[in-house]
């Protein structure tokens, strides 16, 4: 079972990575166009830091290490506003080359050989050398340049933000693997509380709630809560990572295995018996959700939960129970 999980986790990786090579390298085949469109950028970065992110945590120390490269070289793309020419596309290519070999290394038949894989990068490292230096180069060479830094750049976590989430992830991994006992899952438990007071988004705050309550439930097995969990905090953190937390939203499924009981539920909106559903809805529907205390939060919550016409009556009873 302990196998099984692992695997559903670097196959939920590696269809991952996939995605995030095929926007670097769509990115990097047309690099000057890229350049000159700031989103398309910023997808760059955030791809190569999932990767090294996802990486780090399945203990993948070659890809990290790569996909490290690739990310401080997009954030100098990012800062500086340097001419594209043939040689950059060249190294920029090759390092992506590297990237992609250790990633189809993971789908072998013969499975992923880390020790080969930290071969191919002591190979490679000439390439990172030579592509940050030339980087370096064309930044020097532009006169009175300055940062072309995004909005959504100044609101990002720093690095040192996302190293400590990213550190908590693999020991939240590690738990999973160990398998599932009460001890661990209090250690889980506890690691999402410590987890959630290391980025201050409301959106960080509700999802990280759902999932804590959702590996408190005994009812919900380590073998589907492991993916989930992990990949959806894993994602929410590589939102932080580039400045957009406020897309960050649990999914259905992490809802549904978060679910509370409607009293539960009820105190973490507010203090007074008035905040739940009425008995008349009860009967409708027997299902429950969990809704984060941080209003903004709470509000995301219903929104994908309820259709407009609940909305609606749900608004009208809390407008009575508080006038």
């Amino acid at each position: 079972m302990q196998a099984t999980k692992q695997q559903q986790i670097v196959v939920y990786f590696i269809e991952e990575a996939k995605e995030h090579l095929d926007t670097i390298e769509q990115g990097l085949l047309s690099l000057a166009a890229t350049m000159a469109d700031a989103e398309r950028l910023n997808e760059l970065f955030r791809a190569a830091h999932s990767v090294k992110g996802g990486a780090a945590m399945l203990g993948f120390n070659g890809i990290q290490k790569v996909g490290h490269h690739l990310e401080d070289c997009f954030k100098l793309l990012k800062d500086h506003s340097v001419p594209v020419d043939r040689p950059l596309e060249d190294l920029f290519l090759q390092v992506f080359d590297v990237l992609k070999a250790l990633i189809e290394e993971l789908q072998s038949p013969y499975g992923f050989q880390e020790q080969v894989a930290e071969k191919a990068v002591r190979s490679a490292e000439p390439k990172f050398v030579e592509l940050e230096h030339y980087l370096n180069h064309l930044i020097r060479n532009i006169a009175g340049a300055s940062p072309s830094i995004s909005a959504s750049q100044s609101s990002a976590a720093s690095p040192d933000t996302t190293a400590r989430i990213y550190a908590v992830l693999k020991r939240l991994l590690q738990l999973f693997k160990q398998g599932d006992t009460p001890a661990n899952r209090q250690q889980s438990a506890t690691l999402c509380a410590r987890i959630r007071q290391l980025h201050p988004s409301s959106e960080w705050q509700g999802l990280t709630q759902v999932a804590q309550t959702a590996i408190a439930n005994p009812k919900n097995s380590y073998q589907t809560l492991a993916p989930l969990v992990i990949k959806e905090l894993k994602q929410a953190t590589d939102l932080i990572a580039v400045g957009r937390a406020s897309e960050i939203i649990p999914s259905q499924s992490l809802q549904r295995l978060g679910a509370a009981p409607i009293a539960s539920v009820a105190q973490s909106v507010a203090s007074t018996p008035a905040a739940v559903v009425p008995s008349s809805r009860q009967s409708v529907s027997t299902s429950s959700i969990t809704i984060p205390a941080e209003p903004r939060a709470a509000a995301k919550v219903l929104l994908t939960t309820f259709d407009k016409q609940q909305l609606i009556e749900l608004a009208e009873f809390l407008m009575k129970a508080i006038q």
